[in-house]
This record gives C-alpha cells, sequence and structure tokens, in this order.
C-alpha cells in the first residue's frame, strides 16, 4: 500500500478508464487508485476488475449500486481511504481533463510544502488555462468561482476545482456525513469548511482540457446547485459541530 490514494469517479468511462489508470500508474511516484463506479452500464466496472489482475494491490474498485452524485461518490471513496492508512487522498476525474501527469505537484505541494490542500486550479492569477470548451461554458465556470469567492470570502480562486490532494486529517476533521451538495457544488463545500477549519490552502496551475472521449455529465441543475447553494452555506459558516 502507497502513501497517497487517487479516487477516481465513474459512469460510463468504457473509453477512458484503461488509459487513464496506466497514465497514472506510470507516474515517477507510485499512487494506489480507487475506482468509484455508479454502476456504469457500459461496462466500465469489468474494465477495472480485468486490470486489477494486472495491478494487483493497487488498483481497487467500489462499485455503487446507482448514480447518486458526484459527492456521495467522493465521500464514499474518502471513507473507504479513511478505513485505511494512506496520508494523502487525491480526487480526480476520469477522462482526462485532469492531467495525471499533475497528480506529483499536488502530491509535493502537500506532502513537501505545507499545504493541507492543493488545489489543480484553472484560474490563477486571472489566467484561464481551459481548452476544448465553448465560450458559454467557460463564462460560466470561471465567473461562478468569482461570485463564490466574493460570497463566501475563501482565497481560491477555483473554488469549484475537481483535481484535489487532502491530507488525511483534512477529511478526519470535515465532518463528511454533514456536507450537504452532491453536485460541483460539494468541490466548493469541500473547500469552504477546510478553509473555515482553518487549514491551509494552495492553488497549483493546471491545464484543464475537456474529454474526446465519452460524454460530459454536467447539466443545468449541477451549475444551479454551485451557483445558488453557496448563499445558504456562506450565511451559516460553520456552526458549531460543523454542520
Amino acid at each position: 500500500m502507497q502513501d497517497t490514494l487517487v479516487i477516481i469517479p465513474t459512469y460510463n468511462e468504457k473509453e477512458n478508464i484503461e488509459s487513464i489508470i496506466r497514465a497514472t500508474f506510470s507516474q515517477h511516484k507510485a499512487f494506489d487508485i480507487l475506482i468509484v463506479d455508479d454502476n456504469s452500464p457500459d461496462g466500465t466496472g469489468n474494465i477495472v476488475k480485468e486490470l486489477q489482475k494486472e495491478f494487483k494491490d493497487r488498483l481497487f474498485i467500489e462499485e455503487r449500486s446507482e448514480k447518486n452524485g458526484l459527492g456521495l461518490a467522493y465521500i464514499h471513496g474518502f471513507n473507504w481511504a479513511l478505513n485505511r492508512t494512506y496520508k494523502y487522498i487525491i480526487e480526480m476525474d476520469g477522462d482526462f481533463s485532469h492531467n495525471p501527469n499533475d497528480l506529483i505537484q499536488l502530491y509535493n505541494t502537500c506532502a513537501l510544502d505545507g499545504a493541507d490542500v492543493s488545489v489543480g486550479s484553472r484560474y490563477i492569477n486571472n489566467k484561464v488555462n481551459v481548452i476544448n470548451w465553448d465560450m458559454k461554458r467557460l463564462l460560466l465556470s470561471y465567473f461562478a468561482s468569482k461570485y463564490v469567492k466574493l460570497i463566501t470570502r475563501i482565497p481560491v480562486s477555483d473554488t469549484t476545482a475537481g483535481f484535489v490532494c487532502y491530507k488525511r486529517n483534512v477529511l478526519e476533521t470535515i465532518n463528511l456525513e454533514k456536507i450537504k451538495f452532491v453536485g460541483y457544488a460539494f468541490q466548493i463545500e469541500m473547500k469552504f469548511k477546510a478553509w473555515k477549519h482553518g487549514f491551509k490552502i494552495k492553488e497549483k496551475s493546471i491545464v484543464f482540457t475537456d474529454r474526446e472521449k465519452g460524454i460530459s455529465k454536467m447539466d443545468g441543475g449541477i451549475i444551479s446547485e454551485a451557483i445558488f447553494g453557496v448563499i445558504q452555506m456562506a450565511l451559516k459558516g460553520l456552526p458549531k459541530k460543523d454542520r
């Protein structure tokens, strides 16, 4: 068992899953991988199980019975990791929008540079590092992060980023059972609660590339949650017992 687990949630990722697993295992640092699959009808889970024969004791899969939110998939993965001895837990998409080559800088930011949470950011210093998004989607994402930062005062430029490394004690401190949001606002809520608990968050610049294979899971409901749900979260802050 390595000291770092990469959690990859999947739903219908048969076009990408083998490549993303091999790319992650090809890094100079050794990572373990946990696939959290939401009962993909395209056979994603079967591909992972076949690869487990090659990557014994490094590749794991948890299969959930249904697709009920990205946040719940990650929380399932977080709890799985916390039941083991991992020191660092990294979130990463399974469609190559996050480059596995950037895993090491997220890890180093926490393991060597003193951050408690490191964020692979698309929007540091007002620069936009996004490839293959249409302008509408890009502007929506960019200004959503600006809006969240304005409302919550959190010192993070890319609050909706999903490429994140957490030190173990951050996830142990945050009450995962009290996480409210299940869509993209889940990413905002996790960063907000980590910040409110006094953990140090540091952003690292990455290039985000939209998927070339498969179908995007983003929809209007997810965006609405991310944009409008933060007002209530910011007003409540972190009451007693991290409600």
